[in-house]
């Protein structure tokens, strides 16, 4: 019964790191985030193994896992407020060409970071083609180019 409560007690942790740490750190990892990811998987395992390394505590672990991200699947479709907790709403990030500066540092986000997905997905070059940018619950950013914009891509 101590790993199932390790494991719960872990899972809801990891879920309040990720969740402070904001939408941008999980859409776009580099060679850092990927280590810092690796490092706490393998502190998160010793926290929740102990010292019992035995393959019944290890199917127990991976069902209460398996168990609890069911859970919150579940809460998440039936309590508004609490999807909201766990996965964020969407943020217009970029409004008719100008950046909303204040909710762009809030979520770690710059103007470079709006270009790139505006050229990748759209073939955008500057801020004044961009309708909206949105800063996506995955941590992708959508953008939606101003209506001249489309009618010269026709």
């Amino acid at each position: 019964m101590d790993s199932v409560i390790r494991v719960v007690e872990m899972y809801l942790f990891l879920l309040l790191v990720l969740r402070l740490s904001g939408k941008r750190t999980l859409a776009e990892t580099d060679t850092f985030d990927l280590l810092t990811l690796l490092i706490i998987s393998e502190t998160t395992q010793q926290a929740m193994v102990d010292h019992d390394h035995s393959m019944t505590n290890a199917f127990l672990l991976i069902t209460t896992l398996v168990g609890l991200t069911i859970l919150i699947s579940v809460l998440k479709q039936y309590l508004p407020t609490f999807s909201k907790v766990v996965d964020d709403k969407p943020l217009v990030i970029v409004e008719h060409g100008k950046p909303l500066k204040e909710r762009m540092n809030k979520s770690r986000v710059d103007e470079e970071d709006v270009l790139e997905s505006a050229r990748l997905v759209h073939g955008v070059e500057r801020l004044d083609q961009i309708k909206y940018a949105v800063l996506e619950r995955s941590g992708e950013i959508s953008i939606i180019p101003t209506d001249e914009w489309r009618l010269g891509d026709e």
